[in-house]
């Protein structure tokens, strides 16, 4: 269904200035290089202000630096892009997950389910489970047994959450994704592998989202926890007794091992690895594809990822690499060498 607004309302719900017609109505969101006359474009990168002389967008949100540049309507804002997410939520149009509580589903009878929650076809909820006001939950998902859900997250179909994960409000789960699910925990007698049930929880925090075929692995024998407005990409793992602080940011494919802790307002790029038990502080930057073998002490950003080049360069690189212990030989050879030159006998 078609959302409108006039330049005006929209302007008063991103507290931005409009220069232009205020009158004129607005339907959805566009790029620059695809906006029609009732869509509204953004220009956050000043890279893409060529297309402002080419854009048939009804409206284009700028920053006044940029608004110089652009001679139609325009909503003008220190920040274009957190304006342009505010206005994705105001003109969204994605469907419920599901509406009311379809006959198909199976919930127990001692189930604790709000009378406003959303139970899609083929739900499961399992013995004692709570779901609380507003909840959605997909078609084909399973909530396990004493598992609780907090006032209007949203399940999309197919997502499983075990036995006691714990849920908090405004959450949002991408389909497959897979919560409170055993950590990786064995031991080895004799070549024989010996389970170790894992009997911690999952507690998860307020406005969370976590993506598309992301596992979260419930605690070994204390808890994994992911503290409020962390938000989580699609085929992430994170294993067993994880904390991830508040207001963090993990991108794609990502793997954190058993019983890392990751500090508060962090960001970590897409096919990072950090290994077992190391600590992150407050406010690191890890770049994509980084390898991370000890803890971090310090804000700042740290890259381990090898950037593309030609396959030419990347060959003669990978020949030197190889050659490095060498190379460091010569070198000694050499640094002797000049010493006794300096010094003669």
């Amino acid at each position: 269904m078609t959302k409108q607004y006039t330049l005006a309302q929209l302007a008063e719900w991103i507290d931005a200035q409009v220069q232009g017609d205020g009158n004129a109505v607005i339907c959805r969101i566009a790029t620059l290089a695809k906006a029609t006359a009732q869509e509204i474009a953004f220009l956050a990168n000043k890279k893409y202000r060529g297309q402002l002389a080419t854009t048939q967008a009804g409206a284009v949100i700028l920053s006044p630096d940029e608004a110089e540049y652009f001679t139609g309507n325009k909503l003008v804002t220190k920040d274009p892009y957190t304006a342009y997410a505010l206005l994705a939520q105001k003109l969204d149009t994605t469907p419920v997950a599901a509406s009311g509580v379809h006959p198909s589903a199976s919930i127990a009878a001692d189930a604790k389910i709000s009378p406003s929650a959303h139970i899609g076809a083929n739900a499961v909820i399992e013995s004692g489970a709570e779901i609380g006001d507003e909840v959605e939950i997909g078609a084909n998902c399973f909530v396990g047994k004493y598992a609780k859900i907090a006032a209007r997250t949203k399940l999309w179909a197919n997502v499983t959450v075990y036995h006691e994960v714990e849920i908090g409000s405004d959450c949002l789960f991408q389909s497959g994704a897979v919560i409170g699910s055993d950590g990786f925990g064995y031991a080895n007698q004799k070549g024989q592998w010996i389970k170790i049930p894992q009997v911690g929880r999952v507690i998860i925090g307020n406005h969370v989202e976590v993506g598309a075929n992301t596992v979260i692995d419930r605690g070994a024998i204390d808890d994994t926890i992911v503290h409020d407005n962390v938000i989580i990409d699609n085929l992430c793992q994170i294993a067993h007794n994880v904390e991830i602080g508040s207001g963090t940011a993990i991108a794609g494919a990502t793997v954190l091992a058993g019983s890392v802790k990751i500090g508060k307002f962090c960001q970590i790029g897409g096919m990072v690895a950090i290994n077992g038990h190391n600590e992150i502080c407050d406010k690191v930057i890890i770049t994509g594809m980084s390898m991370v073998i000890s803890s971090i002490t310090e804000p700042g950003v740290y890259s381990s990822g090898v950037p593309h080049s030609t396959n030419l360069e990347w060959r003669k690189s990978m020949a030197h690499l190889r050659n490095l212990s060498d190379f460091k030989a010569r070198i000694k050879a050499l640094e002797n060498q000049v010493e006794q030159l300096k010094h003669p006998e």
